[in-house]
């Protein structure tokens, strides 16, 4: 059983933040109410941190996709890759995980649908992230013809 690696973004300080060991808190709905790292810890709650610590809401937790890219790299949420899959629209775009699964966010031409991303395993290549690269996203999008 693969134990779930993440990230996190701070949005505060604008760095990505590589976490060796981590604790996540739900509340008993399902609600992420803490992060516990060996560096900074990040909640909501009052009570568990003092008044000038980070919180929860600075931070954007990245699931590692149990991928790696063609260059051996892992591919975590929100990264931007560079796909040579043909018959994608965009060839840059960005990763998401829904349901438990990852997939390429971008039209797959054949069918229309979103593509898994370990059906193109072979084809892609993390060039960024979201938050220090979003040009990427934009730039594939302004070169594009409709």
């Amino acid at each position: 059983m693969m134990v779930p690696k993440f990230r996190v973004w701070d949005k505060e300080h604008k760095r990505m933040l590589n976490i060796d060991t981590l604790a996540l808190s739900f509340s008993p709905k399902g609600v992420l109410t803490s992060i516990y790292t060996y560096g900074p810890d990040f909640s909501n709650d009052p009570d568990i941190l003092g008044d000038d610590e980070p919180d929860l809401d600075s931070v954007i937790l990245e699931q590692f996709t149990g991928l790696k890219d063609v260059n051996g790299k892992d591919i975590y949420e929100c990264d931007i890759i560079k796909s040579n899959y043909k018959y994608a629209q965009p060839k840059v775009s960005q990763i998401i995980i829904e349901g438990g699964n990852s997939y390429i966010l971008g039209e797959d031409l054949a069918t229309g649908n979103e593509m898994l991303v370990s059906d193109h395993i072979g084809e892609i290549k993390v060039i960024g992230n979201v938050h220090t690269n979003p040009e990427l996203l934009e730039t594939q999008h302004d070169t594009r013809t409709d």
